[in-house]
């Protein structure tokens, strides 16, 4: 765990957005790169209220991927997307 703790620190000390995307784009594949926005998209519809089948339905995901947002969203993950 320490290995990912060391990556968020990494992630948190670049100021600069373009020298983050610079190594986000590094780090990652394309797949990765978009499935990852796909997942924020995934929360903050269910934040707003969406249902599971809507959502996957709407961005062509399984219902699975739908189903893991909402259990990390109950277990009180995802503060920073939630309504204030």
């Amino acid at each position: 765990m320490s290995d990912f703790n060391d990556f968020v620190s990494l992630v948190h000390s670049i100021r600069d957005k373009k020298l983050l995307e610079d190594f986000l784009v590094g780090v990652t594949t394309a797949k990765e790169r978009q499935e990852l926005p796909q997942r924020v998209q995934i929360i903050k519809r269910l934040v707003a209220g969406d249902t599971q089948a809507k959502i996957a339905s709407d961005l062509g995901v399984g219902v699975g991927t739908v189903t893991r947002g909402s259990k990390e969203l109950a277990d009180g993950r995802f503060k920073v997307l939630r309504k204030k």
